[in-house]
């Protein structure tokens, strides 16, 4: 697995890490056995980029993930990157110097360390992200040692944007993926001018790109693919990309034929929305999640395949342009 400076920190990661969403809640549940089978197929995959956050299962994703690495040998090479300020009221008065504290300090407990690697702003408020006296109290966690790096994880390019111009925001975590062109356009060359990591979440459009799903899918009520399309719990653009459901099914259906047209033979739709996306030298990491030990090793697989060519990135363009461009290119 090819591995990339992740942003500002300095670090080495892999092209393909672990999104770990799913190991909380909100996709449907996943065991604690099966939970642990995944961690340890992606580290066997060469993946060492794990995702999380201290609301995916009110802290059980970042508690299994500690565990795991605590009973782990050979996984002083993987990163953790978690993610804090949803558990607050989404008001830029929640974010004071306190409550980050207080936020790091249950991350480091949830996951047994001392120091947190890398923790990001979860999706906060537009305004804090122009607030300097956030940033000056996330330098200070770093000057005492509670965090060693800290980023913002966005909804919008504007929020992206923004971000960057933070001297020492490390990384920025945003949507990208075929759905999902405007980072690609305008967030990407700016992250990759200043010196900050790209971390791409979603890149399958919660599933869309995989080209398994047709009208007639349903979800368990428990999953956000069900709950949230009206984005009635949290932004809408967390679920499906934004993207209607039925016209997202049409437009899988036309990127799976773009893909046996010109992709490597037998990749998979998956494996080419993703490997799309990792193989632009902006990107520091893209992180799919996965439910079963299977999806870990075919997103892997992403990391290893040839490079797809202008043939591919032009029929990608043509079919955003095509079909969704109208719908989600403004709001996001």
């Amino acid at each position: 697995m090819e591995q990339r400076i992740l942003g500002r920190t300095g670090r080495h990661v892999s092209v393909v890490g672990l999104g770990t969403w799913q190991l909380g809640g909100d996709w449907g549940h996943v065991d604690d056995a099966m939970a642990d089978e995944i961690l340890h197929a992606a580290v066997a995959e060469g993946i060492t980029f794990f995702d999380t956050a201290d609301v995916y299962g009110d802290g059980r994703s970042e508690q299994l993930i500690g565990d795991f690495l605590r009973r782990t040998d050979g996984t002083d090479s993987i990163t953790v990157a978690t993610k804090f300020g949803r558990r607050a009221d989404q008001v830029p008065e929640s974010f004071t110097r306190k409550n980050l504290r207080a936020w790091a300090d249950r991350s480091r407990r949830n996951l047994g360390v001392d120091q947190l690697q890398l923790v990001q702003l979860h999706c906060p408020p537009s305004a804090v992200l122009s607030t300097d006296a956030v940033f000056d109290d996330l330098d200070v966690l770093v000057d005492e040692g509670v965090v060693a790096h800290y980023g913002v994880s966005v909804e919008t390019v504007d929020e992206a944007l923004t971000a960057i111009t933070r001297p020492h925001v490390a990384t920025v975590q945003i949507i990208a993926n075929a759905f999902r062109l405007k980072p690609l356009e305008q967030v990407f060359p700016a992250a990759a001018d200043a010196g900050v990591g790209i971390i791409v979440r979603v890149p399958l459009a919660s599933g869309l790109l995989s080209g398994k799903y047709d009208e007639n899918t349903t979800f368990a009520s428990d999953d956000h693919r069900s709950y949230n399309r009206d984005g009635s719990a949290f932004d809408v653009g967390e679920t499906f990309s934004g993207v209607d459901f039925e016209v997202g099914i049409t437009a899988a259906r036309q990127f799976s034929e773009l893909v046996r047209r010109a992709a490597p033979e037998g990749a998979t739709s998956a494996q080419a929305a993703i490997a799309w996306l990792c193989q632009n030298p902006a990107v520091s990491t893209v992180i799919p999640g996965a439910r079963s030990v299977g999806q870990v090793r075919d997103n892997a697989a992403a990391g290893r395949l040839p490079h797809l060519g202008p043939d591919f990135t032009r029929g990608v363009v043509e079919l955003y342009d095509e079909r969704l461009r109208h719908a989600v290119h403004s709001r996001w």
